[in-house]
């Protein structure tokens, strides 16, 4: 099997367009897929994003709060995943929520140790905060 990131993108206007109980339904469509992504054996890991950032840009690294795409490119957050191929990947993002909001999936292709690395990482930097 190989890894895939799954990247959102368009999420920030989910809560401007979707009235509170709309907008749980939503997020209980998304819970239930990463749970049969789980189920499946598809599901690496991933994260949700904050609705704001920064960018860093060019060789002077100008910092400017927020990032620099229109709301509909802004990412939202990623789901890495394991699939037999990129067209198997493919198939799995076609039942992601984010379709329902007029969002988008690109789908990337990870080198095999990626994931591991990142989750190691991550888990390196939770050991030195709690030490």
């Amino acid at each position: 099997m190989s890894k895939y990131m799954f990247v959102f993108r368009g999420g920030p206007i989910i809560p401007n367009r979707l009235q509170p109980n709309e907008l749980q339904a939503h997020l209980r469509k998304w819970a239930d897929w990463v749970g049969v992504l789980a189920k499946e054996g598809h599901h690496v890991g991933g994260n949700p994003l904050e609705n704001e950032g920064r960018t860093i840009r060019g060789a002077g690294r100008t910092v400017c709060d927020n990032t620099q795409a229109g709301l509909r490119d802004v990412i939202t957050g990623n789901v890495i995943i394991e699939a037999s191929s990129i067209e198997a990947a493919t198939e799995l993002a076609m039942a992601c929520p984010v379709f329902e909001v007029d969002g988008s999936v690109e789908v990337w292709p990870l080198p095999n140790d990626a994931a591991a690395s990142a989750m190691t990482m991550r888990e390196d930097v939770r050991r030195r905060e709690l030490a």
